[in-house]
């Protein structure tokens, strides 16, 4: 049955999220702050509307992607009504999470802790995964449209387990895009065909889903967004802090955290996280390019 959803936030991910549910027959309302996006939306079949009060009272089920959401919050609240369910689906720390779910319950809205893991390439495709926290029935209820959105949506727990489990997701992508760009990064410096290497470790026990992904971009030295790296510093920043509360030590986390940070300090806070092979071509200025 068609629902009507609102996206809030309708970026790299937000329009992703958009696209798939217009494909499953859904009608679409969202907002962003940046116009452009807004058109973008319209283009694609949905309608943007002026602000994210006006999406919540349009929309039965309300979708946040967005980088915070303090202002945002507080337009959706109040608009709400009984039985409407708020996702919020950007990547926040576990606590915040706990806290949106308290506050939704006292103002009679359902609260589903809905992080996707994959990027917006990816859930373009059909092919990421949407963790959920919440109360069982209402993953239930609302599972069918999840599923629209991306055929799996698995419930992991209450509010703020799904978005743990978010952290360590993107704990892997920052390890492996690392070590993908450090093992492409002595491949050029040793002279060997990048191009070659990469078509080879893919095909051994050396892939991974990121070599995969971002090893082509790290090969071609083009870095187009699909997971911005000021955005991601963010995340990792999160993973550390989850990591305190959880008394679990993380030390090649920290490492890979400087690296992002020294390409972010390079001025590709804007490129795709894949960017972090720049940070180690800077360790060794002399010889090939990376």
């Amino acid at each position: 049955m068609a629902t009507t959803v609102g996206v809030v936030g309708v970026g790299l991910l937000g329009s992703a999220v958009a696209a798939r549910l217009l494909k499953a027959g859904h009608r679409v309302v969202g907002f962003d702050t940046a116009p452009a996006r807004g058109r973008a939306l319209q283009e694609m079949g949905g309608r943007a509307a002026h602000s994210a009060r006006a999406v919540a009272l349009e929309s039965d089920a309300v979708c946040t992607l967005l980088p915070s959401l303090p202002t945002v919050e507080e337009g959706i609240a109040s608009a709400a009504r009984a039985g409407q369910v708020v996702m919020q689906m950007s990547t926040i720390s576990p606590a915040l999470t706990e806290r949106l779910a308290s506050e939704s319950r006292a103002r009679g809205l359902d609260f589903l802790d809905c992080p996707i893991s994959g990027t917006s390439a990816v859930v373009a495709q059909g092919e990421g995964i949407v963790f959920v926290g919440g109360e069982r029935a209402l993953f239930e209820r609302w599972r069918p449209l999840l599923e629209s959105m991306l055929p799996r949506a698995v419930y992991i727990g209450r509010p703020g387990q799904a978005m743990v489990l978010k952290l360590v997701a993107n704990l892997l992508v920052a390890l492996n895009s690392a070590a993908a760009a450090e093992a492409l990064h002595l491949v050029r410096r040793a002279g060997l065909d990048p191009v070659q290497a990469l078509e080879v470790l893919t095909g051994s026990a050396a892939n991974s889903r990121m070599l995969e992904v971002r090893g082509p971009l790290m090969v071609r030295g083009e870095y187009p967004a699909q997971m911005k790296l000021d955005l991601f510093m963010k995340d990792l920043h999160l993973i550390q802090d989850a990591a305190r509360g959880a008394g679990a030590a993380v030390p090649l986390t920290d490492v890979a955290e400087r690296l992002y940070a020294a390409a972010t300090a390079g001025g590709h806070g804007h490129e795709d996280l894949a960017v972090v092979l720049t940070a180690l071509a800077a360790m060794n200025p002399s010889g090939p390019e990376a």
